[in-house]
């Protein structure tokens, strides 16, 4: 495995490097956390950022595996596409918004604005989430394993949003639906892939109430 140490450099000079490097074998970069916006846009590879990273952490990524040991910083995963990003510990403000597809993990907490207008990602969090999370969702799966903030899944469009714990409030236009099978078989998936304890039948399933949110 390649090791890049981005200490002291800049984000341009990192970038280089690392789309340089992404062939055949994985990339670890150290000391990242000065750098805002590190790996966008990559189309393939792998990368473990070691310790923390800054903001922006692979936004528009279109196919790429980015691992995180410890804690990003706000908008990660920001307009992904494809690819899939891993976050040992905590995501900040509006982790994963605007995303189209591919699948995010935060294995710690998540955020206020986490999911916002989601369009069609897998988005996990195995502990607690903010205020306003999946606003807007349009699509996808928002999975919360712990629990909510204020004005949960506010103005549910469509998509389906899994939840353990509690949330402090169900945003507008939300409504608590019986899982079927297929969410069951869904959750045990997700649990057995990303390797985490927690039991399907425990969530709580919440869809929109209606095709219209803004007139209900």
């Amino acid at each position: 495995m390649k090791v890049l140490n981005a200490k002291s450099k800049d984000l341009k000079t990192i970038s280089k490097l690392l789309k340089e490097s992404l062939n055949n074998q994985p990339i670890e970069v150290q000391n990242a956390s000065h750098l805002h916006g590190l790996a966008a846009g990559l189309k393939h590879g792998e990368v473990i950022i070691q310790g923390d990273a800054g903001d922006y952490l692979g936004v528009l990524n279109a196919g790429a595996t980015i691992k995180v040991t410890k804690n990003t910083g706000s908008y990660v995963a920001d307009n992904m596409t494809a690819g899939t990003i891993i976050i040992g510990g905590n995501a900040g403000y509006g982790a994963a918004q605007y995303c189209y597809g591919g699948i995010v993990v935060v294995r710690g907490d998540a955020g206020n604005f986490t999911a916002t207008m989601n369009k069609g990602a897998t988005i996990i969090v195995l502990g607690n989430v903010g205020a306003e999370v999946g606003t807007y969702m349009l699509d996808g799966d928002l999975m919360v394993v712990g629990n909510a903030g204020e004005n949960f899944a506010n103005y549910l469009i469509r998509g389906n949003v899994y939840i353990r714990g509690e949330w402090e409030s169900l945003g507008h236009n939300t409504r608590l639906e019986s899982l079927d099978e297929e969410d069951i078989d869904k959750l045990q998936a997700y649990i057995e892939n990303y390797q985490f304890e927690a039991t399907p039948e425990d969530f709580k399933k919440i869809v929109a109430a209606s095709e219209k949110p803004f007139y209900h």
